[in-house]
């Protein structure tokens, strides 16, 4: 997972490594939660854990490491699972990869009326501009937020677009996961 760029921030590296892990599992994948801890810090406190990962070689600036979590509940709604979630102090920021269809804001004017969350996700899923993305957000405990946005018709890694605020909404409910 080190094909990042080198100028990048170690959250955007973090994000893009994120990114391309979860790209080379294919599409149509569950929604992924990572933790993100400080390198450094994890060579010094877990060694064992820090050599199974292979991050004895890193260079010492390499900020941060992702650590895959248990799988996300499926029979519970995103939002509902984000607010039981409570980090030790080691991690200092967490990231979320979901799928999801989007549809351009021109489709918005279209949308009928009084559907439910159901009709409202079958609409969506039939409209004919639809777009199927993956989102990676990442918050730190600081505030810092990055994301990664790549769309599933333009599967490049060249064609990933990344920001601080692509997908607010996702990066406030994962900074609630930090708050007291």
């Amino acid at each position: 997972m080190s094909n990042t760029p080198m100028a990048a921030s170690p959250l955007t590296r973090a994000v893009l490594e994120i990114d391309e892990y979860v790209s080379g599992l294919g599409w149509d994948q569950p929604a992924r939660l990572f933790a993100l801890v400080d390198t450094a810090r994890l060579r010094a406190d877990q060694p064992s854990l820090a050599d199974r990962l292979g991050l004895q070689d890193e260079p010492e600036s390499s900020g941060l490491t992702p650590i895959e979590q248990d799988e996300i509940p499926t029979d519970q709604a995103l939002d509902e699972f984000l607010g039981t979630i409570a980090w030790p102090d080691a991690v200092v920021g967490c990231a979320l990869v979901v799928e999801r269809l989007m549809l351009p804001p021109s489709a918005e004017a279209q949308v009928p009326q009084g559907l439910n969350e159901a009709k409202l996700a079958q609409w969506v899923a039939e409209h004919p501009d639809r777009q199927e993305v993956r989102m990676t957000v990442a918050v730190l405990r600081d505030g810092a937020r990055d994301s990664a946005l790549r769309l599933r018709e333009k599967d490049s890694a060249t064609d990933v677009l990344t920001g601080s605020d692509l997908v607010p909404g996702l990066a406030q409910a994962l900074s609630a996961t930090f708050e007291e």
